[in-house]
């Protein structure tokens, strides 16, 4: 262990299963226009300009869309309540937002923003290849279209949200869709792709493992396209979008982001790409006014655990003598994609990591104050603005980026990332346990 990961003020803490936060030494002041990245910034404003494309395709598609003009949004909310029964109301923790991704049409969570646009941009690949579509979108559910659609395979793994990203706007398009799930999804999300046309084949193994299977499979026949969570750039572009989603509600509350105004953002992280995606796409537009904090279970750090290790091979949290157990399934994950790792090492702020039980509390607490309905693991990163200011490590890093003295005008937003689609009873489960944990 001593080997894997080096000295550092969180070490300990990580390597005993104790929420901790960890600085990132690598961060650099203009990452985006400095560092060498696997990705050009550029490419952000490429896949807005294909969200657009896609939209009037999409209102056919999905019904929900047609009062948004096909747009895949979330709300911003402000949350006074909240911010006070968790006790950040001091002027220095600004002001709380929520980006409440647990409330997106489509697949219910931040997942629909990745998979949507991963499936939509293969649809439109194989439709140019066999000549039937050229400039108009909505040719893409024409019977020429979906006779040729019928005829391929999407294949996916997943805890449970990409795969109900991926299975519904693939069935949606008329593609076969086959989503590998690992042993800790939920029943629930089993049976919601079902009832959709999809098939799961279930693994009785941790995330990783179902991955591996699904990839195997792909490989061995054309017909089938496997969305890759560990390697997908179209994946990690579809999520970057979300940037210009949340900037755009950031000017209409009034909220001003820049080097005195610095903007933090809590994004629940499992392999990597939603979070990555959407801190990349942050980064182009805000560059350093933005503040990017990954957060993960005590038990599944895995975007921790490597990062802090430094080591150009990924290290996992078994590795560390770690369990990868959690109520939060989506972060359940034991290794973290290599190529998220590359792209953020110079940008991300840092990581800091949360107990089950606290996933609950925040839980409870954002349906009783403000009626926000989240699953646990997207409750995650209501740890994050007392992390940031009232333990050393969070003062410290205020005091490195300038910034110790511009926190009562900071913005804080807490990316919550999934729940409405959890079964009313599973929700009551939740909150039962939320309420009991906070006495």
């Amino acid at each position: 262990m001593s080997i894997l990961i080096p000295d550092n003020p969180a070490r300990d803490d990580v390597l005993a299963g104790r929420p901790t936060l960890w600085l990132n030494p690598d961060y650099r002041e203009g990452a985006m226009v400095n560092s060498v990245l696997p990705l050009r910034p550029e490419r952000v404003t490429e896949a807005e300009k294909y969200w657009a494309k896609l939209a009037p395709l999409l209102c056919q598609c999905f019904p929900e869309l047609e009062q948004t003009g096909g747009r895949i949004i979330s709300p911003l909310i402000r949350v006074p309540d909240l911010q006070k029964a968790l006790s950040f109301s001091r002027p220095e923790f600004g002001q709380l937002f929520v980006k409440n991704d647990g409330a997106l049409p489509v697949a219910g969570s931040i997942k629909a923003r990745g998979g949507v646009y991963e499936v939509f941009m293969h649809a439109i690949n194989l439709a140019e290849q066999a000549g039937i579509y050229e400039d108009d979108i909505t040719t893409l559910i024409s019977s020429r279209a979906r006779e040729l659609f019928s005829e391929h395979t999407v294949a996916v793994g997943s805890t449970g949200n990409l795969g109900m990203s991926v299975g519904i706007a693939a069935r949606a398009l008329g593609f076969r869709a086959v989503v590998h799930m690992s042993a800790d999804a939920k029943s629930w999300k089993v049976d919601r792709l079902t009832r959709q046309g999809v098939e799961v084949i279930q693994h009785q193994a941790d995330y990783t493992t179902a991955v591996e299977h699904a990839r195997i499979a792909a490989e061995a026949s054309p017909s089938v396209y496997f969305v890759d969570d560990e390697r997908s750039e179209l994946l990690f572009l579809g999520y970057s979008a979300a940037a210009r989603e949340l900037a755009e509600q950031l000017a209409l509350a009034g909220r001003i982001v820049d080097l005195e105004h610095p903007l933090f953002v809590y994004l629940p992280c499992g392999i990597g790409g939603a979070p990555g995606g959407v801190a990349f796409g942050l980064k182009a537009i805000f560059g350093d006014a933005v503040h990017a904090f990954f957060v993960e279970p005590v038990q599944s750090p895995c975007a921790m655990v490597h990062m802090m290790s430094g080591s150009e091979h990924l290290v996992s949290v078994y590795d560390v003598g770690l369990t990868n157990k959690t109520e939060a399934d989506g972060m359940a994950v034991a290794r973290m994609s290599a190529f998220v790792a590359s792209v953020m090492r110079p940008m991300l702020s840092g990581i800091f990591t949360v107990e089950d039980d606290d996933l609950f509390r925040w839980l409870w607490k954002a349906q009783m104050t403000e009626q926000i309905r989240l699953e646990p693991s997207a409750a995650a990163g209501f740890g994050g603005p007392d992390f940031l200011i009232n333990t050393p490590q969070g003062r410290a890093y205020a005091e490195q980026r300038g910034i110790g003295n511009s926190l009562e005008k900071a913005t804080h937003v807490v990316w919550t990332t999934g729940g409405a689609f959890v079964p009313q009873e599973q929700f009551w489960t939740f909150m039962k346990r939320g309420q009991s944990l906070s006495g």
